[in-house]
């Protein structure tokens, strides 16, 4: 069975990247590669990579008018993202036109509500309700415009499988027991453990810094592995 652990290499540097890549390799089920990644190694950084022949997720988050999303989809084609990601907050038509740009073994999941945000951030950005309803809200506009899922956190996962059971829910802020779950380890406040948000229905889990700054990465995933 894949692991549903992909594992986050948000750094600039790519042979960090590879090192990481490289330690890991054999227990994961991807890696993510975000916008610090992208910008400063590109399409050739995401192609290297590729070539540990791990699927890709380009955590890019695309955000802009329609046509524009659209564009930068179709140019990165030639990745073969297994999953990328767009902000739901574009509308309707930015997520259906960035749907129809990408390949058709591409996953295309919408961002709902970062981590890093609580009822409170919400509140001062103008965003009525908490973040579970915010988070339904724009869940429902991804399924209506034909995208495969969303990314949520772990504790808004179980709700969205229930209203969209054929959906791809990919959640961020994963810290295993011990780790600060919970706890708004970091920068991130709605935070559970790996096997929480298996549980109440993630298809993959994004976890970072509790693997990369692992003194033995291959152990914290392996670690990790044995809670699911």
């Amino acid at each position: 069975m894949t692991s549903p652990v992909y594992v986050a290499l948000d750094t600039p540097d790519l042979e960090a990247a590879r090192t990481l890549a490289a330690r890991v390799k054999t227990h994961v089920g991807g890696l993510k590669l975000g916008l610090e990644f992208f910008a400063a190694n590109g399409p050739s950084g995401v192609a290297e990579l590729g070539e540990f022949g791990l699927p890709l997720f380009l955590d890019l988050k695309l955000h802009d008018i329609p046509n524009t999303v659209a564009k930068a989809v179709d140019a990165l084609r030639p990745l073969k993202p297994a999953v990328l990601t767009v902000h739901a907050a574009g509308g309707l038509a930015m997520l259906e036109n960035a749907k129809a740009a990408a390949s058709p073994d591409t996953r295309v999941v919408a961002v709902t509500v970062l981590t890093s945000l609580d009822d409170k951030d919400l509140a001062a950005a103008g965003v009525r309700g908490s973040a579970a309803d915010q988070v339904q809200r724009l869940a429902a506009l991804a399924q209506t415009a034909g995208l495969d899922g969303i990314v949520c956190s772990g504790d808004e996962v179980a709700a969205a499988r229930k209203a969209w059971p054929g959906g791809f829910f990919v959640v961020p802020g994963i810290r295993p027991k011990g780790d600060g779950a919970g706890s708004g380890a970091a920068d991130q406040k709605r935070t559970v453990t790996p096997r929480q948000a298996i549980d109440d229905g993630a298809s993959i889990l994004v976890i970072g810094r509790p693997i990369t700054e692992a003194e033995d990465p291959s152990a914290a995933v392996r670690s990790i592995a044995a809670t699911l």
